[in-house]
């Protein structure tokens, strides 16, 4: 069977399963273990056609690059950058603007302009989480409100816990901003397809990152205690992992071993970043 088209940010489908930490026993609450979690459906957004992948592990898959790569816009380009944006929309679209990279800089809660006052604020002026997260390891981070369980599929966290709670993107920022000095703001990736996730009680750590706020920032902590928890389809980890990418090889194959974030995982210990690659056209054979 041949798929063509280009890619797009893996879709997922995922119930949410939130637990009170005071529900779990203590090795439940250090692990984030929810046994009535359910397995994250993933979908490969391959122009219009989506492609339930979680069906193909097991099944070796060949992906091809076509030399083409489409923009966010439309264009076809030589290369894109961060989220699929050619070099004129990454300079000029809201969609990449400063506080969607760094919310620390957003200006919309004053009324201040960056590239569209418009969508910046609808997109900065609606509530945000800080959030702590266990994907191969401890990190903070900040999403809006409701897209966190899409976001946390997005890093492939095995489960994560609110940390506070605002009203604006700016304010989550600040927080985030604030707590690098003391977390890591990014997923270590290695880690998390390699290694596995270690053992993180994400309340005690809650309260113990608390502790480290200012008075003003203390002012937006969450009460909600519950751990999400989010079970991936991945068959196998490998002890050692390879990243694969379009600039060093036109082809990519192996048996599909597991998903995890935006990552398919080989039974070879490579590993492709979709989200990565958004835009570039392949033919994908799948060998039933």
């Amino acid at each position: 069977m041949t798929f063509q088209g280009y890619l797009q940010k893996m879709k997922s489908a995922f119930e949410p399963s939130s637990r009170s930490a005071l529900s779990l026993d203590n090795n439940e609450r250090a692990r984030g273990d929810d046994k009535t979690q359910q397995t994250v459906q993933y979908y490969l957004n391959l122009s219009s056609e989506l492609i339930h992948m979680n069906a193909l592990i097991g099944k070796e898959l060949q992906l091809v690059f076509q030399h083409k790569i489409t923009c966010f816009c439309g264009k076809e380009v030589d290369r894109v950058f961060r989220q699929n944006f050619c070099f004129d929309c990454f300079q000029t679209k809201p969609e990449a603007g400063e506080a969607i990279f760094f919310p620390e800089k957003s200006k919309a809660h004053l009324g201040i302009e960056d590239r569209d006052l418009e969508y910046e604020r609808q997109y900065q002026l609606q509530d945000h989480v800080v959030y702590l997260a266990n994907s191969g390891g401890l990190k903070v981070g900040v999403t809006r409100k409701s897209a966190r369980f899409q976001r946390w599929i997005d890093q492939g966290a095995h489960a994560a816990i609110v940390l506070a709670e605002t009203s604006n993107r700016y304010e989550a920022g600040i927080m985030e901003s604030y707590l690098k000095g003391h977390l890591a703001d990014k997923t270590d990736w290695r880690n998390m397809l390699s290694k596995g996730d270690p053992d993180i009680d994400l309340v005690s750590e809650k309260q113990r990152i608390a502790d480290l706020l200012s008075d003003d920032l203390k002012g937006f902590l969450s009460a909600n205690d519950e751990i999400t928890t989010m079970n991936y389809p991945v068959t196998k980890y490998s002890d050692k992992v390879k990243s694969q990418t379009f600039k060093k090889t036109d082809e990519i194959s192996g048996e599909l071993g597991g998903i995890r974030g935006q990552y398919l995982i080989f039974s070879d210990g490579s590993v492709f970043n979709v989200r990565s690659h958004e835009g570039h056209h392949v033919q994908i054979h799948v060998r039933f």
